[in-house]
Parts: structure tokens; C-alpha cells; sequence
């Protein structure tokens, strides 16, 4: 299987997927129908997200993304946080990657724990050099609008650029809804001698309470376009939520358009998310 690293080819924009594994009613059956749903959209790989705090093993990560590499035969990031942990539980989280035939992670500090004992690791670019001596293809977060917790945002670029020094292969941007972001970041970024590919990380806004959750959580703003359609749609759920997946496809293609190195789709583990942006990248002659 290729490696994800390899698919940033030049005149190829990889579309992806992110999805997250089996927790509370969710059973490792019900992934598995989930990753088939995602499977008709053709995605490039599917990166699958880990439980926060934890040695990046819970909830099933290793599991859904080995069976996505071996159901689907499509390749797989497990993502793998490091916040609160040990380097005795990250080794541990490694070898059972590696025995389950994972080539490839995402390295990421995560979510603090408030009142967890302080670990090993203080950044994500701390898990990179693990991750490389232990044979895996790579990936790292990038902040278009800045990290949550960086307030300086050519001091963010910085942390960016030690990633890659570290050894990141590639870069997932956190969200964003205005592109016009993630275009002065790149100048940023290549100023700052930012090389590796970094795949543009977008998600649909579903419904007025997860926008305003995601923004307080990632810092993202909200450009005029996104807090009109709030206003117009606020008491019609459905038309709300089909006009948050309309302005991400519309993201999506501007993106392809302006040659960025990749796309990545925050599926929030509904396939027909993954597959219209799938069937809009499509119709723009960005995919067969």
C-alpha cells in the first residue's frame, strides 16, 4: 500500500477523510459501516482520531484503522496524542500500532486533562523523533489561524517549521472557514521555509451549537457569509445543515483551485459529508 506521504504528488491534490472511533453507543460494527459509507467516496486515506489524554490507543483507534487498511484497502493515519503521558505508555501505544500493521500517524499533543499529572511530553513535535525511529510516515498538526493556546501567530509558524525539522512528513491543518486563512498562512509558512505538504483541513458547520463549540475550541472566526447563513437557516435544521455542507464544498474547490497540497475533510462520521465533498471536487475536474 502507498505511503500517505507519497500520494502529495506533484499535480495531485489528495482528498481524505477524518472519522473517529468507536465510543459510547458506538460499536466497532457500527464503524465498520461507517467506513463503508466512506469507502464510495474514493477518499485518498482516512485518518482516525484517538481519545484525548489517553496513550492514543482508546477507543478503538489502532482497531478502525487497521480495518480500514485491510476491509477497505485504503491507507490509514491513527492519530496518537501524547498530552499527560508517559514515554513508557507512548512506546507501549507504538508497538501495538506497528504489530497491527499501522504505517502511518499523526502525531499531536491533544486536549489537556485538567487535573492529570504533567507527562513526558510537552508538544506534539516531542512524539515526531519516536515516531521516525520507529519506522512510521508521519504527520503533524498546522494552525492557519494560529494554535489555540499562541497568541503570535509568526511564532506559530516557528513551532510549524521545528515539526518538520523534527522529521513530519506531511502537515493536517486544523479547520477553518474562510480559505483567505489558510493562504496568508502558507506565505507564512513558506517564508518561514516550510516545505513538507500541508492538506487543508475543512468541516461543514452542521448546526449552530457545534460551530459555536468548534470555535471556542480551535479559536477558528467566522466569516460574515458563515453568520448570515446561521441567521437565515437558525430555525430550519435541515436547510441549516445543507447549507453548512454546500459552503464546504465551496471551500473545498476554491482550495483545489488555488493549488494547495491537499484536502481533508472533517466527516464528523457521516458519509454523505465525505461523499458530496467527493462528488464537488469531481464536478470541478479535481477527481476521476
Amino acid at each position: 500500500m502507498q505511503s500517505v506521504a507519497q500520494l502529495f504528488a506533484p499535480r495531485s491534490i489528495p482528498f481524505s477523510v477524518e472519522m473517529f472511533p468507536p465510543k459510547g453507543s458506538l460499536t466497532l460494527e457500527d464503524a465498520r459501516q461507517v467506513v463503508g459509507g466512506m469507502a464510495l467516496a474514493r477518499p485518498d486515506f482516512i485518518s482516525v482520531t484517538c481519545s484525548a489524554g489517553g496513550s492514543g490507543n482508546g477507543g478503538h483507534t489502532v482497531d478502525v484503522a487497521a480495518l480500514i487498511q485491510n476491509e477497505a484497502n485504503i491507507p490509514a493515519v491513527a492519530h496518537l496524542t501524547c498530552v499527560n503521558s508517559t514515554r513508557a505508555t507512548v512506546e507501549a501505544a507504538i508497538a501495538v500500532m506497528k504489530e497491527a500493521g499501522i504505517t502511518t500517524v499523526l502525531a499531536l499533543r491533544g486536549d489537556k486533562v485538567p487535573g492529570a499529572e504533567a507527562g513526558d511530553f510537552s508538544h506534539g513535535a516531542d512524539l515526531i523523533p519516536l515516531l521516525k525511529d520507529a519506522g512510521f510516515c508521519v504527520g503533524a498538526a498546522a494552525y492557519p489561524e494560529g494554535h489555540i493556546d499562541c497568541l503570535d501567530l509568526d511564532e506559530d509558524v516557528r513551532y510549524l517549521r521545528a515539526k518538520q525539522d523534527a522529521g513530519a512528513d506531511f502537515f493536517v491543518t486544523q479547520l477553518f472557514f474562510d480559505n483567505a486563512d489558510f493562504y496568508r498562512f502558507r506565505e507564512r509558512a513558506l517564508s518561514a521555509g516550510v516545505t513538507r505538504p500541508i492538506t487543508c483541513g475543512v468541516m461543514p458547520f452542521l448546526g449552530k451549537s457545534q460551530i459555536q463549540r468548534m470555535v471556542f475550541l480551535c479559536g477558528s472566526s467566522l466569516p460574515s457569509p458563515i453568520v448570515k447563513l446561521l441567521a437565515k437557516y437558525e430555525d430550519d435544521p435541515a436547510a441549516l445543515r445543507q447549507a453548512g455542507v454546500d459552503y464546504a464544498c465551496r471551500q473545498l474547490v476554491d482550495l483545489a483551485r488555488n493549488q494547495v497540497d491537499g484536502v481533508h475533510v472533517y466527516s464528523m462520521n457521516h458519509p454523505d459529508i465525505a461523499q458530496a465533498a467527493a462528488r464537488a471536487l469531481a464536478d470541478a475536474g479535481f477527481r476521476g
